[in-house]
């Protein structure tokens, strides 16, 4: 009786088990390869992403993306985002209307730029893409990226690679707390127009409580004259950083054609501004196509009159006023508070992320400004232009999420992560 239901037992276990082990071993074969490892450079992101091949089977196809990092200082202040909403609608209920935006062609915006530039619903940025070790990665085809707005993926409807000349603008502060380093300034900026080319445009600007243009023309091609006018550089009283970016983007980059960008010699403290706020500071560069590289001074401990600023103090204090500026001084608190300083270093970060640019650190360089200046300038130079016409156009003053991504894995993906819509159009119509 016993063997009776024992020998079925043991065969329906033994079919039981083989059963297991067969959906096991198709579980292994389907399971997806781990996700790449995450990004450790600031400005990178890296995943996985599924895609269905014409058999009908996944894959995992490893890639890179840029990052979304400067909403959360941006959307922090949201009273301020709303009045400067506002404002724009204000400005925008008295300008007339704007012309028809022109067809989308047949050939789905592969055109040269001139066509592209009356396409008012084409959304272009620049990307820049680098290894690791910060080498930028050239030789990318349109197929190597895809774009994506509000999560959504766009077709890639223009792509360009072609070397082209920039115009940028070299934003100086000589204002009191900056005066133990305007040699050093001066010398960065000269560091900068060594690496220029001739069909390279440059308009240098100082700033103190006044924005002044120093270069004549405004934007020339002449390395004698730029140079003559980072030395002619000379420092007043107060700090008007919110107005100076104000005039360099509203007033200066709006209607330049081509490559554009802004060189922001500053620690980020504002003092003097009137006109212009820190937040129309960030809606303007989220409109702009100008890319925005500040070149970061920690002047704190000198503006409290103790030398060494960019780091541990290595000198002696040194109190009063500095050599050869005619009485201006650097004393006792004329550079603002350590809250202030934080939140002038996290603006200037701030603007670098919306315009798809950098910070730097003159102490935080290893090869120096030199090469730091030569790496802008081919950024410049040799970043890719993608294009694309939104599914979904929006209504007019909202802003769109954007993110790039690179089917390698392990890279630097640099771009702007938003735009507003009707910025970018209303910049082109007017060219």
């Amino acid at each position: 009786m016993l063997k009776r239901f024992f020998v079925p037992g043991v065969l329906i276990c033994l079919f039981a088990l083989s059963l297991c082990a067969q959906s096991g071993r198709r579980m292994k074969n389907s399971a997806p390869a781990p996700a790449a490892t995450p990004a450790q450079t600031e400005g990178a992101g890296s995943g996985t992403e599924t895609t269905e091949d014409e058999t009908g089977v996944y894959t995992w196809d490893k890639y890179s993306e840029s990052s979304s990092s400067a909403r959360s200082i941006y959307d922090s202040r949201p009273q301020m985002a709303a009045k400067d909403k506002k404002s724009k609608k204000n400005e925008d209920a008295n300008k007339a209307e704007e012309p028809v935006a022109a067809a989308k062609p047949a050939n789905g915006g592969a055109g040269d730029d001139e066509v592209l530039k009356v396409e008012t619903n084409l959304i272009s940025i620049p990307v820049s893409v680098y290894s690791r070790n910060g080498n930028y990665v050239s030789e990318l085809s349109k197929q190597n990226f895809k774009i994506f707005e509000d999560g959504k993926e766009q077709e890639v409807a223009y792509f360009s690679t072609t070397e082209k000349p920039f115009t940028v603008i070299l934003l100086i502060d000589v204002s009191p707390s900056t005066a133990y380093k305007i040699d050093e300034i001066q010398n960065a900026a000269m560091a900068f127009v060594d690496q220029l080319r001739p069909q390279d445009q440059v308009m240098v600007i100082q700033f103190d409580s006044r924005v002044k243009t120093l270069t004549n023309p405004e934007f020339t091609k002449d390395h004698n004259e730029i140079s003559r006018a980072i030395h002619r550089t000379g420092f007043g009283d107060g700090t008007s950083l919110y107005e100076a970016v104000d005039v360099a983007l509203r007033k200066r980059l709006k209607n330049i054609e081509g490559r554009k960008a802004i060189i922001l010699f500053t620690d980020g403290v504002d003092t003097s501004s009137v006109r212009a706020t820190e937040d129309r500071n960030f809606r303007d560069a989220e409109e702009s196509e100008a890319v925005i590289f500040p070149i970061y001074y920690n002047t704190y401990l000198q503006s409290m009159g103790i030398g060494g600023g960019n780091g541990p103090m290595t000198t002696s204090p040194t109190l009063g006023l500095p050599p050869g500026i005619g009485g201006i001084g650097v004393g006792m608190g004329t550079g603002g508070s350590a809250e202030e300083y934080s939140r002038g270093r996290a603006y200037l970060q701030t603007l670098a992320d919306l315009t798809g640019g950098r910070m730097f650190r003159p102490d935080g360089s290893p090869m120096g400004l030199s090469k730091t200046f030569e790496g802008i300038a081919d950024e410049l130079r040799n970043q890719y232009s993608i294009g694309y016409y939104p599914i979904n156009e929006g209504e007019k003053g909202q802003r769109k999420a954007i993110k790039v991504r690179v089917n390698r894995p392990n890279l630097v993906i640099r771009a702007r992560d938003s735009y507003i819509v009707g910025a970018m159009n209303e910049a082109q119509s007017s060219k």
